[in-house]
């Protein structure tokens, strides 16, 4: 029973019963025209005063919330996201039972009245003063309409929600006039049929074609007689007459809706104790929403697609304005994601990298010359259930995009370094001395004129994987062993801002956001990047030294009533980041690496690929980064909290004494490329000759370990700033190296993934 306010006053519903009932008396609604001015009487939505004339003439109904719909390249479902469960269907696609039903249970006289039912009014009137209070309403069809457009209006926002259905004296009178523009635009039929769509049935269903889905896992159109009582009786209460849940309550209502329609003339009376005695016969389907219902492990490609809608501009000027356009849905998204690929990449991470496992992987797959995502997965999948495994942190992008902060890359970032150095001249068949251990070179010359310096006293150093790793060596060996030494003096001989510089052209920016540091440590791979970027960057060099901005989506088509709009979508930007010439050398200095070098587990047979190997400072992550003509993929495979090490782990069933590059991620980038590679052209690289410069023969360095020199120079990335730019902190050697360089007072540390060094290792 409706409380009355405190002093003995009539409710406000009370209140708006009794003025709506003395209005029709007076004669102030004739034909559904006027009403006298009632600012007196307030209309509380807004906290403001206004008089029935002030409203604006036009009831402007946003368009309804509907599915979204998210598709791969060749048009296949990948997941339905919506604010609201709703499909909008004509009239002609409703059963007439259906329309029959809502009629007689929720405004009899729906086709004899206007905007507003007199009699109905009065009969309200009446039975509220002989009851003392609010037993029965008096709103017709299209009020109701009207309401559910105001409800549909406020969206997701409570306040708005409570202000379009507050029982007010303003909100029946707005209520009320629209209903009278209403009547007079759009017919009854039209009406029906907008109603029909836009109320709320409960258990997550918007409108009648989800209401019939979700209990009855049938089209609208195909509703019996029954069933479409039951749903016409959920109406006035959907939580209350929720068949789900009670289904003895929701029973009595579907009978009470089957004997209006009786007693209207509806169906026969003998059709109405039929359809009483029939059960309620549901076949539930459970609401299907978001992107944990993506098929074939697609759901993180979903869930980036939804960033890139809400983070683009060209969806709509705010971020306000694009999350409405996403929550009203109705959209068509066709995406870049190619099916092959997909299924490619979930069964290689599958196989290699099980859920429960200490640690994740996570894989990309990009196309060269167009910057379309073809793939992209992890094997911890979508969800909610941590204790399943399950997450709904994208380990594949950046932080902005629903990532993480990243992963140091390793020696997968030195084809960065030997890019930016054959761009500034240097001989692919440069050779540097390479000792197994050395300090840091100082200085080294970094952008704007600045320098990075070494500490004299306690110089910070690096190493070799292994001892045996002893210079001097020429590009091409040492990228095939991924020799520490060789590119930090190759570094420290081109300076810090070239290599930045390229970094920056090819896409190469850290996950976090955070601007790459002016430190030579930089070409070991100390800065945290996203599988997504190191994919993207590699596609790069495929495409003979094009980058192209990453994009996942293709088109994007809204349907709003009978019309279909389209969107603008965000296009890949390609630039050139490097010379072919260059872009061929790296090439060939790279399938030197899957052919003879730390990546030889991951090649691809016949076709010709190239890769670089990459394992981090103490083991807390390994990647694999690769490419055809024609494909780029990245894998990464590690802890996402970047505790747990590498050593003396089970991944996918196979213990590791240490991991390595070219010993985990390596074989999943195979498998992932092989499967979506299958029925592909094969293409080959533009291959550059590179003089042979072999200072002595030292074999082809194919060892168990991955056959790479240790790429870091001890236990992290940390750096002091000296001289306004980023120092070594830290001396090599070992697993668990201790720093051997004090910051100076004044000054600070760059930031690591778990340690205080400069690198990572080779794989």
């Amino acid at each position: 029973m409706p409380k009355k306010r405190s002093g003995g006053g009539l409710s406000p519903t009370q209140q708006a019963a009794k003025f709506l009932g003395v209005s029709v008396l007076a004669g102030a609604v004739l034909a559904g025209i006027a009403l006298p001015a009632v600012g007196a009487l307030g209309l509380a939505a807004k906290g403001s005063v206004e008089s029935f004339d002030d409203l604006p003439a036009t009831m402007k109904a946003p368009p309804l919330s509907q599915r979204t719909t998210i598709l791969d390249a060749d048009g296949g479902p990948i997941a339905t996201v919506y604010s609201r469960d709703r499909t909008v269907v004509p009239l002609k696609d409703i059963s007439p039972y259906m329309q029959k039903a809502i009629v007689a249970i929720e405004d009899s006289r729906f086709y004899q009245h206007g905007a507003v039912d007199l009699k109905g009014v009065l009969r309200a009137l009446n039975k509220n003063a002989q009851t003392g209070e609010v037993s029965e309403g008096a709103s017709t069809l299209t009020q109701q309409y009207v309401k559910n457009v105001f409800v549909e209006e406020a969206g997701d926002d409570p306040t708005k929600v409570a202000q379009a259905t507050q029982q007010t004296i303003g909100r029946k009178i707005r209520e009320l006039k629209y209903a009278i523009q209403v009547e007079e635009e759009l017919g009854k039929k039209k009406i029906l049929e907008n109603y029909l769509n836009i109320t709320f049935f409960g258990q997550q269903a918007y409108g009648v074609e989800a209401a019939a889905q979700r209990y009855f896992s049938r089209s609208a159109k195909d509703l019996s007689l029954e069933q479409s009582a039951l749903l016409a009786g959920i109406v006035q209460s959907p939580s209350r007459y929720d068949p789900v849940n009670d289904e003895a309550e929701a029973t009595k209502r579907r009978n009470t809706v089957l004997r209006r329609m009786a007693a209207v003339g509806d169906i026969s009376k003998a059709q109405a104790a039929e359809a009483m005695k029939a059960p309620l016969g549901l076949k539930v389907s459970k609401p299907k929403n978001g992107c944990i219902t993506a098929v074939k492990g697609a759901g993180f490609f979903c869930d980036y697609v939804r960033e890139v809608f809400l983070n683009d501009p060209v969806f709509g000027k705010t971020k306000e304005k694009r999350a409405k356009i996403w929550n009203q849905g109705g959209l068509t998204i066709r995406t870049t994601l190619d099916p092959q690929a997909q299924k490619a990449a979930q069964a290689s991470i599958k196989e290699h990298v099980y859920q429960s496992d200490d640690v994740a992987t996570a894989a990309t797959l990009v196309q060269p010359g167009t910057g379309k995502i073809l793939a992209m997965g992890q094997s911890r999948p979508y969800g909610v259930n941590t204790k399943k495994g399950e997450t709904t942190l994208n380990l594949s992008v950046d932080g902005d995009m629903g990532g993480g902060m990243g992963y140091q890359p390793g020696s997968t970032f030195k084809p960065i370094v030997a890019a930016a150095a054959l761009e500034d001249g240097m001989p692919a068949n440069k050779v540097y001395s390479s000792p197994y251990q050395m300090p840091y070179p100082s200085p080294v010359s970094a952008c704007g004129g600045k320098r990075w310096v070494n500490d004299p006293d306690n110089p910070a150093k690096l190493e070799n994987e292994n001892s045996s790793e002893v210079g001097p060596y020429d590009m091409r060996e040492a990228t095939a062993k991924s020799v520490n030494t060789y590119y930090v003096q190759m570094i420290s001989d081109i300076g810090i801002c070239p290599v930045t510089t390229m970094a920056k052209k090819m896409g190469v920016v850290r996950a976090d956001g955070d601007k790459m540091p002016q430190v030579p440590s930089i070409a070991l791979g100390t800065q945290e990047m996203s599988p997504l970027t190191m994919a993207n960057a590699y596609a790069t060099f495929a495409s003979r030294g094009m980058y192209c901005t990453p994009v996942a989506i293709e088109s994007v088509n809204r349907r709003v009533g009978d019309k279909t709009t389209s969107f603008k979508v965000p296009k890949s930007t390609c630039s050139r980041a490097m010379s072919e010439n260059t872009a061929d050398t790296i090439n060939t200095l790279l399938k030197g690496v899957v052919e003879d070098g730390t990546g030889k587990k991951a090649g691809l047979g016949s076709r010709p690929s190239a890769g670089k190997t990459g394992t981090t400072d103490e083991r807390y992550a390994a990647w694999f980064v690769g490419y055809t003509p024609n494909m780029a993929g990245a894998v990464w495979v590690g802890d996402p909290a970047h505790k747990r090490k590498m050593i003396g782990i089970t991944i996918g069933g196979r213990s590791h004494s240490k991991v390595f590059g070219g010993e985990v991620p390596g074989p999943i980038w195979g498998d992932m490329m092989s499967g979506a590679l299958e029925g592909k052209p094969v293409e080959d690289f533009n291959d550059v000759h590179i003089p042979d410069s072999r200072p002595r023969d030292r074999g082809d360095g194919d060892r168990e370990d991955g056959g790479g020199g240790r790429d870091d120079g001890g236990n992290g990335d940390n750096d002091g700033f000296i001289g306004g730019l980023v120092g070594g902190n830290n001396g090599g050697g070992g697993d668990e190296p201790t720093p051997s360089f004090s910051i100076p007072e004044g000054f600070f540390r760059g930031q690591g993934n778990g340690g205080n060094g400069n690198g990572g290792r080779s794989g």
